[in-house]
């Protein structure tokens, strides 16, 4: 749902432009340097991008979400260190407070968050527990007024900036599965928290990843989102749609700055005489990927506009999740082909593109899990 089309537009070309002016010119230097400038940083700040969905109220855009993939289109059109570097602050990282928080809790954090002034990180994932997420063993004990938590996080976004962690934990051992999960806020600086060495990942550099490790960690009571015990799990399963749907918007982004610049390429690249545009098998490769990546768009996009009316999501974000994603991995396929010895020369973006990109298939949930989703929704349907 857009509430204004023209104000939408407006920052949609705003942002159009500090794409094409700031971040694009900049992508280099954050895969070189594999941090992202600060004065980038703070100029997202100006723009307000650090609280896109978080409302109003509370200092944010409040954007919806078909609001949000049309933004997400623009903001996938460079290098995805800049759109991981705000992505925890819109998404995992805020929704949980702003779904399940308890009023406190939302007047404390998320006018920090939509500013900027804070980072947040979603500490899910363990060593064991990824796909399998339910199966997280992180504790957290009940001490007086006060719970112990333990455990180690893994992969997490932006753990080495994080003012604040959103920690899933199990306050009851005994309910083995998702009921005895449970979300808390955990501010940087907390005694007992460190953090793994950063990870060395193929690609996405400027993104930055860590283990978050918890020992022996001391968080008052007032931290435990919402104030009660079992529901920390369901927080996490509550925003996962949008994440999907955020993800496969991305994708489409991604895609389309690959593609763009393959057809550049292929327009300036001259063999026997012709630009190699001008060959049937080129074509056909910049054909295919136009009409999947218009596919794509349309796919995100109707989900999108399903959710903002309220309706149940799980089988269609899975769907624009799982599509969009394993698209991306094909136009960057051949986009490299068609810029041929040249794509696989640091030179040019679509080398750096082609490992960025293949993280979009694994995390928001893998595509295996989306086929799983997809499925196990369609035979409730069918057999209810």
């Amino acid at each position: 749902m857009i509430r204004d089309a023209e104000t939408l537009q407006i920052l949609l070309d705003s942002i159009h432009q500090f794409v094409d002016e700031v971040l694009i010119p900049r992508e280099n230097e954050v895969a070189e340097t594999d941090a992202i400038p600060r004065d980038i940083v703070e100029q997202m700040r100006e723009m307000g991008l650090f609280g896109l969905t978080i409302p109003e109220e509370f200092g944010g855009l409040g954007v919806t979400m078909e609001e949000e993939v049309n933004i997400t289109f623009e903001l996938g059109r460079t290098s995805p260190a800049f759109r991981s570097y705000i992505g925890t602050n819109n998404g995992i990282g805020s929704i949980g407070i702003l779904i399940d928080g308890t009023p406190e809790q939302k007047s404390h954090y998320l006018p920090r968050l939509a500013s900027g002034e804070l980072l947040s990180s979603f500490c899910l994932t363990e060593p064991d527990a990824g796909s399998d997420a339910a199966s997280l063993k992180t504790s957290a004990v009940r001490e007086g007024d006060h719970y112990v938590l333990n455990g180690t996080k893994r992969f997490i976004t932006n753990a080495p900036h994080a003012g604040i962690y959103t920690v899933m934990a199990r306050t009851n051992p005994e309910i083995k599965g998702a009921g005895g999960i449970s979300a808390f806020i955990v501010e940087r600086g907390t005694p007992g928290i460190s953090l793994g060495k950063p990870d060395h990942k193929m690609g996405q550099k400027g993104a930055h990843t860590s283990d978050v490790i918890f020992d022996n960690v001391r968080v008052p009571a007032s931290q435990l989102i919402g104030g009660v015990e079992g529901v920390g799990f369901k927080t996490a399963m509550k925003v996962l749609d949008k994440g999907r749907l955020h993800i496969a918007a991305l994708s489409v982004g991604a895609a389309e700055r690959m593609l763009d610049d393959a057809l550049r390429y292929a327009l300036e690249r001259k063999q026997f005489g012709k630009p190699i545009a001008e060959f049937q098998l080129i074509q056909a490769m910049l054909a295919d990927s136009k009409a999947e990546i218009y596919a794509a768009r349309c796919m995100v996009l109707d989900a999108a506009r399903k959710r903002d009316e309220g309706r149940n999501v799980s089988t269609e974000a899975s769907c624009a999740k799982m599509f969009a994603t394993e698209m991306c991995g094909r136009v960057a396929d051949r986009c490299v082909q068609i810029h041929g010895g040249a794509g696989y020369v640091s030179e040019y973006a679509i080398e750096r593109f082609y490992r960025d990109v293949r993280l979009f298939r694994i995390y928001e949930g893998t595509t295996q899990i989306q086929q799983v989703v997809i499925a196990r929704n369609m035979i409730r349907e069918a057999t209810h």
